[in-house]
């Protein structure tokens, strides 16, 4: 009774102060999709694609480029003509000049709309790759808290054999006081004691440990204090249809890989439009103006001078030999459509021999869950006989040692058995990319 009211007592304690600073598994991920900084990054770099798409339409755009400028001359001039005469002056001059030119690409072999295709793709898979981040932070975030639900469930494993010690030790010392007891099993019960004290101050440790490394995951401050929940929730109804079908379609790397071959493909019909002719669209208009102070042959040199007018045109420029090298990008680019198809189809492989392997693990921790919630009813019940005949005088410290041993195992592969069973379904569902919010 006095073991059973202690417990009472720690999980009464335990609720309340989770009352008071509950971190949920909702709150966790929630945090950690707005300051984990490896999203940060991943988000940055797909923000800079998307800004790089919102330009691809200026590849059908004319460019238009505006000049302007003044020059002021002062030149000394000496002439000598063939009948004798020699002419010098000062000359003091300047001159103002501008322009605008319009060059506009009609055609250039279909270019521009790869390369709009492109970049297109290149912010697809900038949020391909946004996703299949998230999903691989959801993953350690859930791993990692549920983690610390574990090693909290340890902890009052650990608090349920001191009880059950300090309970043998009690009764080893009232034997030893009244002669039907020998020291050294009051010895041996002041050491198990002792074990299990030391045990739990290294758990402690270890929750704390593992809380700094979940605040580092969501992106909270160091030291950040807070309680997690008493359970670990779980799904023992995952079928290896839902996880298998359409992962093409749903798995965040699969998709990112995608996406690459994708822009393999429009890279090449970049290069290969650098065969065709390039018809361009010219125009200009031109202003200048010159005012000279004074000439040296004012028969021929004009004080003043200004010009201005509007011209327009076609060009066409067709590549005939380049010492080759359109065909070596060519080649180039095929390569690269060949190596990431390759990546592509070892990657899935990779995904779908992870998917079987993960649901074998995933039916094997169910199975041994089973197992092991059996375990503990028995090892509860074998603990608390042995505890009560060691207190009748009917059994030794031996068989109560025993089966306390056995309560621990007990614990602990309980514990871990509903660890193991949350990660090898976080696994499946972050092969699937069913861990989006």
């Amino acid at each position: 009774m006095r073991i059973l009211s202690s417990l009472c007592l720690l999980i009464l304690a335990s609720t309340v102060f989770s009352q008071e600073k509950l971190l949920t598994i909702e709150d966790a991920i929630g945090t950690a999709l707005k300051n984990n900084y490896d999203i940060l990054l991943v988000k940055n770099d797909a923000q800079s694609a998307a800004v790089d798409y919102s330009y691809a339409y200026a590849a059908f755009l004319p460019m238009i480029e505006g000049t302007a400028g003044k020059v002021w001359n002062d030149n000394n001039q000496r002439q000598n003509f063939q009948d004798g005469r020699k002419r010098s002056a000062n000359v003091n001059s300047n001159n103002v000049s501008a322009a605008v030119n319009l060059d506009w690409t009609l055609f250039d072999g279909l270019k521009m709309f790869a390369t709009r295709r492109r970049f297109e793709q290149l912010k697809e898979l900038g949020e391909a790759n946004v996703k299949a981040q998230v999903v691989n932070s959801v993953a350690a975030v859930i791993s990692n808290y549920y983690n610390i639900v574990r090693q909290k469930q340890q902890l009052r494993a650990i608090d349920t054999l001191i009880s059950i010690n300090e309970e043998r030790v009690k009764l080893a010392d009232r034997k030893v006081s009244v002669g039907l007891g020998s020291k050294p099993e009051l010895l041996q019960a002041r050491v198990d004691l002792n074990a299990q004290k030391a045990a739990r101050m290294l758990q402690e440790t270890l929750i704390a440990q593992l809380r700094e490394q979940l605040n580092q995951l969501a992106g909270m401050p160091v030291h950040t204090e807070y309680d997690v929940s008493d359970s670990i929730p779980l799904n023992l109804n995952i079928q290896y249809s839902e996880i298998s079908n359409d992962l093409d379609k749903t798995n965040p790397g699969l998709l990112a890989s995608q996406k690459t071959i994708d822009i393999a493909k429009l890279a090449l019909k970049e290069r290969r439009a650098e065969r065709f002719p390039i018809l361009q669209f010219n125009s200009a208009y031109n202003f200048g103006r010159t005012n000279n102070a004074s000439v040296v042959n004012p028969e021929f040199q004009p004080i003043f001078s200004y010009n201005n007018g509007f011209n327009y045109g076609f060009t066409a420029r067709i590549p005939i030999l380049n010492g080759l090298n359109t065909r070596r990008l060519i080649q180039q680019a095929g390569l690269d459509l060949e190596y990431n198809t390759i990546a592509y189809n070892t990657q899935r492989s990779r995904v779908e021999l992870g998917v079987s392997n993960s649901y074998k693990d995933y039916q094997y921790q169910k199975k041994a869950l089973l197992l092991e919630e059996e375990n503990i009813s028995l090892a509860k019940e074998n603990v608390f006989i042995a505890l009560a005949r060691f207190r009748q005088g009917v059994s030794t410290y031996l068989e109560l040692r025993e089966a306390q041993i056995s309560l621990e195992q007990a614990f602990n592969r309980l514990i871990a058995a509903r660890y193991n069973m949350k990660v090898a379904e976080t696994e499946l569902l972050r092969l699937k990319g069913s861990l989006m919010p």
